[in-house]
């Protein structure tokens, strides 16, 4: 089997607004400080992670709101209610100015990587734990497809390694999501083998990145230090 190459990212990193769309977005206050606009903590887990185990990350500070980097062009979920009040013009300045570039830089990432290794993709997000009023339970899930061989393999090894660093937390696969459904993942799946590139979905429940600093802080570290051990063990 060949090395393996870490690979970050985080689409879900920020709730800035360029100010040329502020405009559409001036009743969405609320909603871009909610879990709605961005994932509260990802950028910050994201930022560590390439720190500890040295791997490159790309990552994107404006809203989902604005565009939504996990959707394919096609979904209905590609602009919210508010970037659709924008114009058709406007519309594909964004998916031309930051949908495709962003799109096309993982796919690069990958491509490079994957001439020399098999590349382990980690998108990094935050998700509510609260959801129409139903409590979660998940604290970390991690969403991959069960068809692919190297996703499976790093996915039950990683949970295994989780368990031994987080006793108390309950740590789940393909929840609070699906890892089938989609996103990024799922498109950079179609283009790579399995054999080549992995990607696996981190979601870690908000209640840490938006609780006590020094209890998010530890889970950070924790985390960096299972994915290290993940891929040595693999």
């Amino acid at each position: 089997m060949n090395q393996i190459a870490l690979l970050l990212s985080c689409e879900h990193g920020g709730n800035t607004i360029p100010a040329e769309y502020r405009p559409v977005f001036e009743d969405a206050g609320d909603v871009l400080q909610s879990h709605r606009g961005f994932d509260p903590g990802a950028l910050e887990l994201a930022r560590c992670l390439a720190l500890a185990c040295g791997a490159p990350l790309e990552c994107e500070n404006r809203s989902r709101l604005l565009i939504e980097l996990n959707r394919s062009l096609d979904s209905p979920r590609l602009f919210s209610e508010f970037s659709r009040q924008l114009s058709i013009c406007d519309r594909q300045k964004l998916i031309e100015q930051i949908y495709l570039p962003y799109r096309e830089r993982m796919g690069q990432h990958v491509k490079l990587l994957s001439e020399q290794d098999s590349v382990l993709h980690l998108s990094i997000h935050s998700f509510t734990p609260v959801m129409q009023g139903k409590t979660r339970r998940t604290d970390i899930g991690l969403l991959f497809d069960p068809a692919r061989e190297f996703e499976t393999r790093v996915a039950t090894t990683w949970k295994r390694v989780l368990r031994r660093q987080f006793p108390s937390l309950k740590i789940h696969f393909n929840l609070p999501y699906r890892g089938t459904s989609d996103g990024l993942t799922t498109t950079l799946r179609t283009q790579f083998a399995d054999a080549h590139y992995a990607g696996i979905e981190l979601e870690v429940n908000q209640k840490y990145p938006q609780g006590e600093t020094a209890i998010w802080k530890e889970i950070q570290e924790r985390l960096a230090a299972s994915v290290q051990q993940t891929i040595e063990i693999l």
